[in-house]
């Protein structure tokens, strides 16, 4: 097992999109992980398997050594801190954004000119904190870990700041879109010991990986 390699992945959007670089580097997952109850999957390499984690626990994984790499998106990173992490790669896969968003009747322009004190509902709160007080805005910021476009409509917060793709269910919901914070893509993150301990495994699997997106 010393030599294995193990890839971190969070199931739906990120593991679709990682697929095609793993072709490119020659590796089949083997295991469909929406039809299988394994959290570990083998693929066609027998030195390389694939470890099913929560799209915010893949950096902690790689950190401690759990995995060798793993895919995760900007945002996770920058609330993890990326301790002990080497990224290598912007693999350009699962584009989104964060954004503020609020109640379509509520005059965040305003708030924000007149310097109200906003409470924020957000999972993502380094990155609304840092947001905030390069604007000089006071916020009270509530950790929620899902369901956000609730807290407006509910009353529990002025504003979210949370990922938005379509930007689809904040209009079900009858929230908008105020502000774009940043761009967000996701990342391979390589743990800085196993870079070196399996040099010359990782080190083609990194190459592949930046040849499939450049590709």
């Amino acid at each position: 097992m010393s030599q294995t390699i193990t890839l971190a992945l969070s199931k739906g959007r990120i593991f679709d999109e990682t697929m095609p670089l793993l072709r490119a580097a020659g590796i089949e997952v083997l295991e469909d992980p929406e039809k299988s109850r394994k959290l570990i999957l083998p693929t066609n390499q027998n030195d390389v398997r694939v470890v099913l984690v929560r799209a915010t626990d893949v950096p902690t994984y790689v950190e401690h050594g759990g995995a060798d790499l793993g895919v995760t998106g900007k945002d996770t990173l920058i609330e993890h801190g990326g301790l002990g992490l080497y990224q290598p790669l912007d693999l350009n896969i699962a584009r989104c954004r964060v954004s503020v968003a609020v109640r379509a009747d509520f005059d965040y322009a305003s708030a924000v000119r007149q310097g109200s004190r906003l409470r924020v509902a957000t999972k993502y709160t380094t990155i609304a904190r840092d947001f905030f007080a390069a604007k000089g805005v006071h916020v009270d910021l509530i950790k929620l870990y899902g369901s956000m476009e609730l807290a407006p409509l509910t009353g529990l917060a002025d504003a979210i700041v949370d990922l938005v793709s379509t930007g689809n269910t904040l209009k079900a919901n009858h929230l908008v879109e105020v502000e774009r914070i940043m761009d967000i893509s996701s990342r391979l993150v390589v743990n800085q010991a196993a870079l070196k301990l399996k040099q010359a495994r990782l080190r083609p699997l990194i190459d592949a990986f930046a040849g499939a997106i450049q590709s």
